[in-house]
């Protein structure tokens, strides 16, 4: 009897525990009424890195058309000026 009480809790964890819900992506500029992004700002520009300083593309962001050209803009603008890393092997977000 022990056996099959065993074997279902094995049976149990193969499944996942939860179904992962999408959420909708949305603009995070629009919702928050933001109009600039200052380049000046690293710690909100690391938002939109990866973990190898690459830009993360809109897909993945959700940032509208607008918004993403003028993260990208600031992005180059704060690499230009050594606030941000062109390149890194493990940068924190």
């Amino acid at each position: 009897m022990a056996a099959p009480q065993q074997a279902q809790s094995e049976i149990r964890y193969l499944n996942p525990l939860s179904v992962d819900v999408k959420k909708k992506k949305y603009c995070r500029f629009k919702k928050l009424g933001i109009k600039y992004v200052d380049y000046k700002d690293p710690e909100f520009l690391k938002k939109f890195l990866n973990e190898q300083g690459k830009i993360l593309p809109r897909r993945l962001t959700g940032t509208s058309q607008k918004f993403q050209k003028k993260v990208a803009q600031a992005v180059k603008r704060a690499r230009h000026l050594a606030l941000l890393p062109f390149v890194t092997d493990n940068m924190t977000r």
